[in-house]
């Protein structure tokens, strides 16, 4: 259960030799298979001919007495023929069958000839070449079979060198950094005089591999002097032993010293030892273990980046090859065993998190995850992605398998709130997948299957299912909400007070020049914060939009703007536009939340309006183009300049018109939630204007 993807991507290849011993039946093989199986029959012949096996072939057949009929030998071409076609023969069902299924056929071959050579040569005194026949076919058998362990051998070993180096192992300096820094942490949390970790050379003398002095320790070099070989006799008696050996001050020299035996798979494949400034404290034995694991694997490493193979010799027949295949093994299960480490990390992680293979079986479930899901133990070794997912079905998210199979078909996330009434709580989901990049020449991590263009390619790997509780969230966003809304209500009736008793004040003709000035004043200002509280307030809303659950429905746009022209048509009759309505052929529906496209449609035919003189016309157009439907709000108004297009998307943004001062009635927000409404639809925007002759606004979203 607890185990992650980590190297599945990498390693995929070695799970299934199976895959590669189907890869050796080809054409080439099968060819050369024929070939050594006609050298086997040319060699068996040589040896017939040489008399060498007469006295086996006498053990198989029936010798003639007295006055009978000598024996009938073939002729030589014909034992040619014979002796090769059959060991050709035998060759070809042992490269088409393999050896297994082929014993049975060749047994009973063998058995039937032997007894054919019996009574051939007892009653028709004819000697069929059965020991002849027998030894061509038995080795060219053996020959093809040797070629075909050859075959796989040569992949496997090739296997393991690409997944090996995809994996960094000729990453040898990364190694040697790897090792140095091992000892830099243990210089920060241990009164280290000297750290030195050794590593056995090609004839198993242990020779230091890495070194850190810290002070002005006693100056010695390796091998020259009878301190150093009384330290590396520690570091063999700790390899003996298997367990820590310990020197106290004045065994060895002044300094107290501990040889620490770095273990991987089993294997001692170095040693560490550390010279200290006090005493050794029993305490650190965890602490060492833990960072002696480490740098065993980082030696592990360093080993197997040093024997790397040059040849390609069978393992069965070279112990190098055999050697630097366990030196690669052992050095993929300590990647192996450092991805895992991802797993232990999610384990602390305060979110609920889930990894689920693509055939949806759960790879790891943490804590927190098994909590929020309410799994009992035996449920946690059963449960699968849609059994998980089922635990959360809430309001909009009661399909679990429709979210699953946008995440494949898309690509990307499903995010959704789940907000559980009976307990009072909000989720945050999140469903992606986790993807390796691949590259077409095949540097990534993958299997090199790029687009053609030499551009990343993701390879899903697994699910990643995310809840995070946001109910405290929530519940502040709320509480702010309701505070500003207070807040504003009480700032906007002092407001109203000191705006009206001040227009009263103004039109009291008693007052002085100067008071009436001031008077004024107040009322100005008193209404430029009224404007401020508005702006906030939109601004409010702007962000509970943004945060809004949106609810897809089918929905044609060419129908939403109908509606729109008809509520806003009295608002363009007051300034004497004319609201146009023109759609261009038969419009599909989309999917989108008719409410918010509703305000996005508002608040573009309201701008047009608003920035177009009298006595113009406002045309609104939907239209089908390619896989979307896109609606364009055109107008005949003031324009944008060419340097605010770019920035008319941007909250607070107001343009500022030739000769004009900003509209400061405007906020700067309505083209924003036009821009982040139709984003969250997975739509996009445009505008094309130009300065005097009016303005197009269009959004487009995906059709259904």
């Amino acid at each position: 259960m607890y185990n992650l993807v980590g190297l599945a991507a990498s390693s995929r290849n070695l799970i299934f030799p199976g895959h590669w011993f189907l890869k050796t039946f080809t054409w080439k093989s099968l060819f050369v298979s024929l070939l050594v199986s006609l050298a086997a029959g040319l060699l068996t012949f040589a040896i017939w001919r040489t008399g060498v096996i007469d006295s086996l072939q006498a053990a198989f057949i029936i010798k003639p007495h007295g006055g009978e009929v000598a024996l009938q030998t073939p002729q030589t071409q014909i034992g040619l023929l014979l002796i090769v076609g059959l060991s050709i023969s035998a060759g070809f069902l042992v490269a088409r069958a393999g050896a297994r299924r082929s014993f049975w056929i060749l047994g009973a071959g063998f058995l039937i000839t032997a007894a054919a050579s019996l009574l051939v040569s007892g009653l028709l005194r004819v000697d069929i070449l059965f020991v002849p026949l027998a030894m061509g076919a038995a080795t060219a058998v053996l020959l093809v079979q040797l070629y075909r362990l050859w075959l796989i051998d040569s992949l496997l070993t090739g296997r393991v060198n690409e997944t090996s180096n995809r994996t960094g192992l000729g990453e040898g300096n990364a190694s040697a950094s790897k090792l140095g820094n091992g000892l830099k942490l243990l210089q920060t949390i241990l009164p280290l005089e000297e750290a030195i970790i050794f590593m056995p050379d090609e004839a198993a003398e242990l020779v230091p591999a890495a070194r850190l002095r810290t002070g002005a320790s006693t100056s010695f070099e390796a091998g020259q002097n009878t301190l150093w070989r009384r330290l590396v006799q520690l570091c063999d008696q700790a390899l003996r032993q298997k367990q820590i050996a310990l020197a106290p001050a004045g065994t060895i020299d002044a300094t107290e010293t501990v040889a620490i035996p770095l273990n991987h798979e089993g294997r001692s494949v170095g040693v560490l030892l550390l010279r200290l400034r006090e005493s050794f404290d029993q305490s650190d034995r965890q602490l060492l273990a833990a960072v002696g694991s480490q740098i065993a694997r980082n030696v592990q490493r360093e080993e197997a980046c040093r024997k790397r193979l040059n040849g390609n010799l069978p393992a069965f027949v070279s112990a190098r090859t055999s050697s630097y295949r366990l030196h690669a093994f052992d050095y993929l299960s300590g990647v192996m065993t450092q991805q895992r480490f991802g797993a232990e990390v999610l384990s602390e992680a305060p979110d609920a998190y889930a990894l689920a293979y693509l055939d949806g079986t759960i790879a790891y479930l943490n804590a927190a995850m098994i909590k929020a899901a309410e799994l009992t133990p035996e449920e946690i070794g059963h449960i699968d992605l849609f059994g998980l997912l089922d635990k959360f079905k809430a309001g909009v998210f009661d399909e679990p398998s429709i979210a699953v199979r946008r995440v494949l078909q898309s690509g990307a996330a499903y995010e959704r709130e789940l907000y559980f009434a009976d307990r009072n709580q909000t989720l945050e989901l999140r469903i992606s997948l986790a993807s390796e990049e691949t590259t077409a020449n095949g540097n990534g991590n993958g299997n090199g299957n790029g687009d053609g263009n030499g551009l990343p390619e993701p390879h899903p790997l697994c699910f990643t299912i995310r809840l995070r509780d946001i109910t405290r969230m929530k519940e502040f966003d709320q509480l702010r909400s309701d505070m500003i809304s207070l807040m504003s209500h009480e700032l906007r009736t002092p407001l109203t007070s000191i705006n009206g008793f001040s227009e009263l004040l103004a039109i009291d003709e008693k007052l002085s020049g100067e008071s009436r000035e001031f008077v004024q004043i107040i009322s100005s200002e008193s209404q430029r914060m009224s404007k401020m509280i508005d702006t906030f307030l939109k601004v409010t809303q702007l962000d509970r939009n943004d945060k809004k659950e949106v609810v897809y429905v089918a929905l044609r746009l060419d129908e939403v703007v109908r509606e729109v022209l008809t509520t806003i048509q009295p608002v363009a009759k007051k300034k004497r536009i004319r609201l146009v309505d023109q759609v261009s052929g038969t419009i599909p529906p989309v999917a989108a939340d008719k409410s918010l496209i509703t305000q996005v449609l508002l608040k573009l035919i309201d701008n047009a309006i608003r920035y177009s003189p009298e006595r113009t016309t406002v045309t609104v157009t939907t239209a089908l183009e390619a896989e979307v439907v896109r609606v364009i709000v055109e107008d005949r108004g003031y324009g944008v300049p060419a340097d605010s297009i770019d920035r008319i998307w941007e909250k607070f943004y107001r343009v500022a018109r030739e000769g004009q001062e900003k509209d400061e009635a405007s906020t700067g927000l309505g083209l924003s939630f036009v821009k982040e409404i139709v984003e969250q639809h997975r739509g996009s925007v445009a505008v094309e204007s130009e300065v005097g002759s009016g303005s197009k606004f269009s959004f487009a979203l995906p059709r259904l």
